[in-house]
């Protein structure tokens, strides 16, 4: 028998977690609406357990959190009961808060990215040690995960892994847009930038950032005149202040 993972709320994170897990867990999914989790198990293609907040009792369960994180006060009022696991993947949202409005024995807090669509997230976790092991279990389900030591350093994760693909979005694009204004055709130039970021994705993973572009920039070559502009430009100093205004922006939350 298939032991049983609790989602409350139905949006793209919840999808994607429920994807990656209904081959190996029984999946309950929570929200307010009927139809919503009705449309959920249309688009998983598999068959769920479907339950209204009003029906819904938490003791014993594992919760994994999905909602919005300006939701977890409502939460209060909304789940009952005292689960046995609380997982919550609230951007910025502290154990401490979660404590406050949901009851479970144990608490993990958990961050996963966008790539979690497509069994890819790099999901960092923390929270209570004597959950790493199950937490790191589940979590693998939707992709590579890394345990911290602290809500600190999942914030700064946060900053890095969850936000960066929309970082990354943003260089990708600008590459793009850099080429088609050198001359070459959108299409064109959106095809090589995809398959320029799959080899670069696969190379990054043995090679240290530093090594790479320096095995990539030949002396007064192209790249070595592309660089200097990146750097003239404040690229660098740019994404080290993004995952600064980032990790602020979470302990704000």
């Amino acid at each position: 028998m298939k032991e049983k993972i609790t989602l409350v709320g139905n949006g793209n994170m919840a999808y994607a977690i429920a994807a990656g897990l209904i081959s190996e867990y029984e999946i309950e999914l929570v929200g307010r609406d009927m139809q919503k989790l009705i449309s959920f198990e249309e688009k998983l293609q598999k068959s769920i357990t479907k339950t209204l907040f009003a029906n819904f009792d938490a003791t014993n369960k594992t919760l994994i959190l999905c909602v919005k994180p300006a939701n977890i006060t409502a939460m209060k009022i909304l789940i009952l009961g005292e689960a046995k696991t609380l997982y919550s993947v609230l951007a910025g949202t502290a154990i401490e808060k979660l404590k406050l409005n949901i009851q479970a024995k144990n608490y993990v807090r958990a961050m996963p990215n966008l790539a979690a669509n497509i069994g890819k997230s790099m999901t960092t976790l923390t929270g209570e040690t004597a959950c790493m092991n199950e937490a790191i279990t589940i979590f693998s389900a939707i992709g590579a995960t890394l345990w911290v030591s602290s809500q600190k350093e999942l914030d700064i994760a946060t900053a890095l892994a969850g936000s960066g693909p929309a970082y990354l979005a943003l260089i990708a694009e600008a590459l793009a847009d850099g080429a088609v204004k050198q001359g070459l055709k959108r299409d064109d130039a959106m095809s090589l930038m995809r398959g320029l970021f799959l080899g670069f994705s696969e190379i990054i993973q043995d090679v240290h950032p530093a090594l790479l572009k320096d095995a990539v920039m030949s002396p007064g070559g192209t790249t070595a005149a592309g660089y200097s502009a990146l750097e003239e430009n404040g690229v660098r100093n740019g994404c080290i202040k993004a995952i600064e205004a980032a990790y602020k922006r979470a302990t704000e939350l």
